[in-house]
């Protein structure tokens, strides 16, 4: 099947995808086969995206598409896309990233975070197993899968992951989550050094802020995978499983269009 999807490309409004290249008649085709992706939702538990007044470690931007990213999920899940919930999870007391015996110091991401932000009295709870800072934000549903052993910025380490996804015969990761410009860039750039081919839905992740947000997707494009929006990818899926998209979806360029405003 051609495609005639349009994505982002760094410095440049959208382009539609090529039919076929010389040597490569399929092009784009393989990366945009549903059969073979998985959706990959990065961190969206609630020290990064909760209704508390204080968070361990807050992104509004990702709060904000929580709805989208449950409309999403849901539509990937009619087309019997997996979703895997990742979740950057530390063992109690902090032995995985703020006290290493073996490094005696904390991890990088904590000590550059301090150098940038206001002390957070929470931090130091981040993603430390047996609180409600873990908690999943988005919708989970039987049949969805978890990796829960993530304990630095890639979705790839140290865990399981790429074993899950050659056990589901993935080659395509579309990437979900928090926050675009870290763990989902992190993730992107370990899934194509692993050959796995990388969506990124730009109306379906959350950086820290619009800016490093917007960076995040032109290094994505210019290098990892495709850059895209979540309505047209999905019309491509439903499209090649000869279902017809839901009729909000059709015409828009941005999911959160059509989801509820989160308080």
């Amino acid at each position: 099947m051609k495609t005639s999807m349009h994505c982002y490309i760094a410095n440049r409004e959208e382009l539609v995808l090529p039919s076929g290249v010389p040597g490569y008649d399929d092009a784009f085709d393989r990366w945009l086969d549903p059969d073979k992706t998985a959706v990959v939702e990065i961190d969206m538990h609630r020290g990064h995206v909760g209704p508390d007044d204080q968070l361990t470690l807050s992104c509004p931007r990702a709060r904000l598409r929580i709805p989208a990213h449950n409309r999403f999920q849901a539509e990937c899940r009619k087309v019997g896309i997996p979703i895997i919930h990742i979740q950057h999870w530390q063992r109690y007391g902090g032995i995985d990233d703020l006290n290493s015996k073996r490094h005696n110091r904390q991890a990088n991401w904590r000590m550059l975070y301090n150098l940038h932000f206001e002390e957070n009295q929470l931090m130091d709870e981040h993603s430390w197993e047996g609180t409600k800072w873990l908690d999943l934000m988005t919708e989970e549903v039987e049949g969805d899968y978890y990796v829960r052993t993530k304990k630095r910025l890639s979705a790839f380490y140290p865990t399981d992951l790429e074993f899950l996804l050659h056990n589901l015969g993935v080659e395509n990761v579309v990437i979900t989550g928090v926050m675009t410009d870290a763990c989902c860039l992190s993730t992107a750039f370990d899934a194509a050094n692993r050959d796995f081919r990388v969506i990124m839905p730009r109306d379906v992740v959350g950086g820290y802020t619009e800016e490093f947000e917007n960076a995040a997707l032109q290094i994505v494009s210019m290098h990892l995978g495709l850059v895209v929006d979540a309505p047209t990818l999905l019309s491509e899926y439903f499209a090649r499983k000869d279902m017809s998209l839901p009729g909000d979806l059709s015409g828009i360029k941005d999911i959160n269009e059509v989801c509820e405003a989160i308080d």
